[in-house]
């Protein structure tokens, strides 16, 4: 009798504790690593979710396909805000992990279709690829005592030699099943991704469908990274960055810590890579160069690294620059962002975007003193 309410009691706890660990993981939405708190706060992220869900039905259809366009890149941009900002390692490598993932998901779709369901199946394998190949090179970075400097030198580095390898698979011999990689012109033919439906499969082509795809996931990845930062994993990784040799003597294993930082970074980058690849049937070693693995550094930077919500509201406002100086000439343009990064730096390190909410945040509470 005894041994029975035992038993009862543990699976009525059941539920219990897994309510107390969601509200334990909730609360890390607000906390000391994240900008952000309060009603005041959270009125304005619904408002603003709201006004994206709307948005839609006030534009046409090229323009919401460009919106899904922008919300592609807030993922790499993300997570090279965890690998720079949180952790302290600035890495180029973003783009080798965005090339990666979206030459995996071509030639996966490619190769096996695009029924029932198998984009998002690929999506998944693409990016745990990414999270892989991550894994591999921070492993030898970290655990070999490469710091500062050098895993800048050693990422871009990689990312040059990936795109050099892919832009010299031209023949036709470099093909793998039915997917051919076409050398420097890339590769094209992939299927958007696809829901399966009854009576037919839906596409999810650049306009209101992949949008709001987009638009989802994007939330859900940001208020993920809120409670992950916020948590204790958070905390070690702003500690690691402000000074590595106390966090070590305190017990914490900084290459574990950083290396996991770098495979979040690494997969959010491949997320980035099969959503553009998803979104416009192609994907060029380009997305690999000098000039991409720079862009997500500039947008990061003119955002505030430092802080997630500032690294995404940056990002969607140069991006938005950026393509409005794309129309007088693309050289204009990447003149334009070299000169935005060398004023952020000289004159706004902390960023625009983060250096504005916490002057905001320091005159609301001079008034209430």
């Amino acid at each position: 009798m005894t041994d029975i309410s035992h038993e009862k009691s543990l699976v009525d706890s059941a539920p219990i504790a897994r309510r107390s660990r969601a509200r334990r993981w909730l609360s890390h939405l607000e906390g000391p690593q994240t900008f952000g708190s309060g009603i005041a706060f959270w009125t304005i992220f619904v408002l603003v979710v709201a006004a994206a869900c709307a948005y839609p039905f006030f534009a046409d259809g090229w323009t919401v396909g460009n919106a899904a366009y922008f919300l592609v890149w807030t993922f790499m941009a993300m997570g090279l805000s965890v690998i720079w900002g949180y952790a302290g390692a600035l890495s180029f490598g973003q783009t080798a992990f965005f090339g990666l993932a979206g030459y995996a998901y071509g030639v996966l779709t490619i190769n096996v279709g695009e029924t029932y369901g198998f984009t998002f199946i690929a999506l998944v394998i693409a990016v745990a690829l990414a999270g892989v190949f991550a894994a591999v090179l921070g492993y030898f970075m970290f655990y070999g005592r490469i710091r500062g400097v050098f895993i800048g030198i050693v990422t871009l580095s990689v990312t040059l030699v990936f795109e050099t390898f892919m832009a010299q698979t031209a023949g036709p011999q470099w093909a793998i099943g039915s997917a051919r990689l076409n050398g420097f012109n890339g590769m094209t033919g992939m299927p958007p991704l696809t829901v399966p439906w009854f009576g037919g499969d839906i596409a999810l082509w650049p306009d209101r469908p992949l949008y709001y795809v987009l638009l989802a996931l994007t939330v859900i990845v940001y208020l993920g990274l809120r409670m992950l930062l916020n948590s204790r994993f958070g905390n070690v990784l702003v500690a690691i960055r402000e000074n590595p040799e106390r966090a070590e003597m305190l017990g914490y294993d900084i290459r574990l810590y950083q290396l996991l930082a770098f495979v979040v970074g690494g997969a959010l980058a491949g997320l980035s890579g099969v959503l553009y690849t998803a979104w416009g049937q192609y994907i060029t070693p380009n997305s690999m160069g000098l000039t991409a693995a720079a862009l997500p550094v500039v947008w990061v930077a003119v955002g505030g690294r430092r802080d997630i919500t500032a690294t995404l509201i940056g990002t969607l406002l140069v991006l938005s620059l950026f393509q409005t100086l794309t129309i007088y000439g693309s050289q204009y343009a990447l003149v334009a962002m070299g000169a935005l990064l060398v004023l952020i730096v000289l004159l706004a390190p902390e960023g625009i975007v983060l250096g504005f909410a916490n002057l905001v945040d320091r005159l609301t509470k001079r008034r209430g003193a």
